[in-house]
């Protein structure tokens, strides 16, 4: 017999306590390993219209909900008896007429109220154009080919802008998605499926939703990271990124939510799967995403541990210094400190008008970015941006200035990150061998020059060697610069994914008003924002202005509190700051809420029972039920300090356009619930909410 499970099983066990969610799975277990066992108590569900859905009693309130024929045993819903019960009623699986994929269909007839238009009485009489349906000229044919079950079929074509996220809440993912698509212009591309498909379960729209479990390992591992559950449902736009073949690099790009480094995951998978001897890189740029991309990658390949030896996964700075020893020779790197001191004192001894930021943004942005070791190649550099005009004469002091500080760091036996990254590229150049296969780089966006052309020099031109995922919204650490001219060109290898699975339409809404339209990389490559849609609804973000700190310790505990009296647990919420001076206002505020709560460090570890407060550096590659971001005050963010520390007109921009990304990216961490604050005046980015 077949053993599945529904994502929607996943999504309602990690609504459970943790006691409730450990008898859930021990009797998930003891149903997979023997689904007749007769010590297990089926009640059959007599108002369910699908008569195969059954009750699995784990305690005397949780009922598990399950579909069960004689070929297969599907967990559906786990909840409380009523709950549970009410579930199961209004729901039933079937196989589409038209794409043969298996759906859990919601029965129409049970949600008449809820798609009752709600009308807003005035005290003076409006004259409102009536909105029209959106997709009244689509026929029934095209609508069924996009996976809208018969019975929604009416409902769809009378849907209206205000209606249509109320009808897409109640139709299965493919559907949902295809007409947010269609209505915002695009045209939507269903899954192909196999010519002959023995079972509606193969249907790439159904592999997205229900999972075959061949044993108890991954059945365990399914179960114990819930909110994962994206690295074990893939949407067929996803999967057909992961498994393509690419004659050179390529990219996935797409805004906070779509997916891109569980494709990123998956890729370095699919390539270690695929090429049995091959060695795979999984690198990203910082140790604290490092480690939780090796976390992720232990869930998906729990059951597969020989697959992961083949993956190594490290920050490019570790691995970087790892190869530079075997290839080059050992190196002790010049800490910031060290080399802005040494800019300062050489600066001090020459005669020049130029301040130490402006000195110190032309070293670390050009000099040592690109590595620029001859006047001659100073002078001739492009400054990628840099406003500053620098006529000859003033170029020459300055490379009097650089060239002494290059040869005082030699004279210490010191190199810097770039120079590191240049030399071992040469050396991986020079000497032809392969170390590794394949690499594939997440969070590319904040990769530097150095980065890229270390990279450029491991996959040399191979196809399918390098595979980059990214978001030039989420950019907070690297100014922006040519691919192209490093010798990585994804022109035409570049995917965007649109589909937000982790945040709700109104908060991605929201969060996307600190961005752009689109974004374009100084390649002239577009990655487009403004076709990105949600595949579900959830509460509008809530924007707060208050009076003092002491106050917004308060507004914050009370809407924690509110929120955990609903329902939510402490790990599911997260709370961010510009800047570790504004922890101790988030420690105050949860502990106003009456919560305990863990300060994460680069490992960015959470803790079940623990609200988790972090700054919004740490932010990334997280996810939370509910989110805080606090203390967004004027000067806070963006944070006075960097401004103060501008070197030019360009440098000015980039600091608000990063500082901008970053509360970005922590108000993208929330899925449900995003409450953002400051004390007046708070910062400037909240008028764009």
């Amino acid at each position: 017999m077949d053993f599945r499970i529904a994502d929607t099983f996943t999504d309602s066990l990690a609504r459970l306590t943790g006691d409730e969610q450990k008898a859930v799975k021990t009797t998930a277990f003891d149903l997979q390993l023997n689904p007749a066992n007769p010590g297990m108590s089926f009640h059959k569900l007599d108002k369910a219209r699908d008569k195969n859905f059954w009750s699995v009693r784990v305690n005397s309130d949780i009922r598990l909900i399950v579909h069960r024929s004689d070929q297969s045993l599907l967990l559906c819903y786990v909840g409380h008896h009523d709950k549970a019960y009410d579930w199961a009623e209004r729901r039933k699986l079937e196989t589409h007429p038209k794409t043969g994929a298996a759906q859990l269909v919601e029965i129409r007839e049970t949600v008449k109220e809820v798609l009752v238009p709600v009308y807003v009485q005035t005290e003076l009489p409006l004259v409102q154009m009536e909105k029209l349906p959106l997709f009244a000229n689509i026929t029934d044919d095209e609508l069924l080919g996009y996976g809208v079950p018969i019975e929604w079929l009416a409902d769809v074509k009378k849907s209206t802008e205000d209606t249509l996220l109320i009808v897409a809440d109640h139709l299965p993912a493919e559907a949902a998605e295809s007409l947010l698509e269609l209505a915002t212009g695009g045209k939507p591309r269903p899954a192909i499926a196999p010519k002959e498909l023995t079972s509606p379960f193969e249907h790439p729209d159904a592999q997205r939703r229900f999972r075959m479990m061949t044993n108890v390992e991954e059945l365990e591992r399914a179960l114990e990271f819930p909110w994962e559950k994206w690295t074990v449902f893939l949407h067929p736009e996803q999967r057909d990124i992961v498994e393509r073949d690419y004659s050179g690099p390529a990219r996935v790009s797409g805004s906070a939510g779509t997916g891109k480094t569980i494709v990123a995951l998956h890729r370095a998978v699919h390539l270690a799967r695929t090429y049995p001897q091959a060695r795979v890189l999984l690198t990203t740029f910082s140790d604290t995403l490092a480690h939780a991309l090796q976390a992720k990658l232990r869930r998906l390949l729990a059951n597969e541990p020989r697959l992961g030896e083949r993956i190594d996964v490290h920050s490019l700075s570790s691995i970087g210094f790892r190869l530079h020893k075997s290839h080059v020779g050992p190196a002790t790197i010049a800490t910031t400190e060290v080399v802005r001191d040494l800019i300062i004192r050489v600066a001090a001894a020459t005669d020049h008008k130029f301040s130490s930021r402006f000195l110190i943004a032309e070293w670390d942005q050009v000099v040592d970015a690109w590595q620029l070791r001859s006047w001659e190649a100073y002078r001739d550099v492009a400054r990628l941006g840099r406003k500053t005009r620098l006529p000859e004469p003033q170029r020459k002091v300055l490379w009097s200035i650089f060239e002494r500080v290059q040869a005082e760091l030699q004279s210490m036996q010191l190199i810097t990150w770039p120079e590191l990254f240049n030399s071992l590229a040469n050396a991986i150049g020079r000497d032809k061998r392969i170390v590794f296969d394949f690499a594939v780089v997440d969070e590319a966006q904040d990769v530097n020059p150095a980065h890229l052309r270390f990279l450029a020099a491991i996959g040399g031109d191979r196809a399918n060697a390098l595979f980059f995922a990214g978001d030039l919204g989420q950019r907070i650490f690297q100014q922006p610069f040519s691919w192209k001219s490093l010798g990585i060109d994804i022109r035409g290898r570049s995917r965007t994914l649109r589909v937000n699975y982790r945040t709700s339409h109104q908060i991605r809404s929201q969060a996307d008003r600190l961005l752009g339209p689109s974004v374009t990389d100084a390649d002239g490559n577009v990655e487009k924002r403004d076709d990105a849609i949600s595949v579900f609804n959830g509460p509008e973000p809530k924007i707060l202005a208050l009076q003092d700190e002491r106050n917004e310790c308060k507004a914050v505990g009370r809407w924690i509190a509110e929120l955990t009296a609903a329902g939510l647990l402490p790990h599911e919420f997260g709370v961010f700051v510009r800047s570790e001076a504004q922890l101790d206002r988030a420690r105050a505020a949860v502990e106003d809420a009456g919560l305990e709560f863990r300060l994460l460090d680069d490992r960015v570890e959470t803790a079940s029972g623990q609200v988790s407060i972090a700054t919004m550096h740490l932010a990334k590659g997280l996810e939370f039920r509910a989110v805080v971001v606090m203390s967004c005050d004027d000067e806070v963010i963006p944070l006075q300090e960097r401004i103060e520390h501008v070197g030019d007109d360009a440098d000015l921009q980039e600091v608000y356009e990063t500082e901008r990304h970053l509360l970005y990216v922590a108000c993208t961490r929330a899925r449900d619930h995003l409450l953002v604050c400051g004390v007046t005046p708070v910062s400037e980015f909240l008028d764009d909410f």
